[in-house]
């Protein structure tokens, strides 16, 4: 009688639903303070995640969701590379 595994679920930052992990993009607050995009999904350090759609990037981008969530000030290049990557081809 094996039962099915559930998949990881994790809230986006900006529109608070619940999602599938792999289906959201990981931001990583690393072990010394340095901050990420995490496309594996499997860097040490805590995590923040964003549906991968521009309206949650760009909520994400306007309303500074990551400095609230992490309690700290992030590197405005972080929040570059995420509209360069998620926002600009789209």
């Amino acid at each position: 009688m094996a039962t099915e595994k559930k998949p990881p679920l994790r809230m986006c930052l900006a529109c608070r639903q619940m999602k599938d992990k792999r289906e959201l993009i990981r931001v990583v607050k690393g072990p010394d303070n340095d901050f990420s995009i995490d496309s594996t999904g499997k860097k040490n350090g805590r995590g923040a995640y964003l549906c991968n759609n521009s309206e949650c990037v760009n909520r994400c981008m306007k309303n500074r969701l990551l400095n609230k969530n992490f309690k700290c000030e992030i590197p405005s290049e972080v929040y570059e590379k995420l509209s360069e990557e998620y926002i600009g081809d789209k």
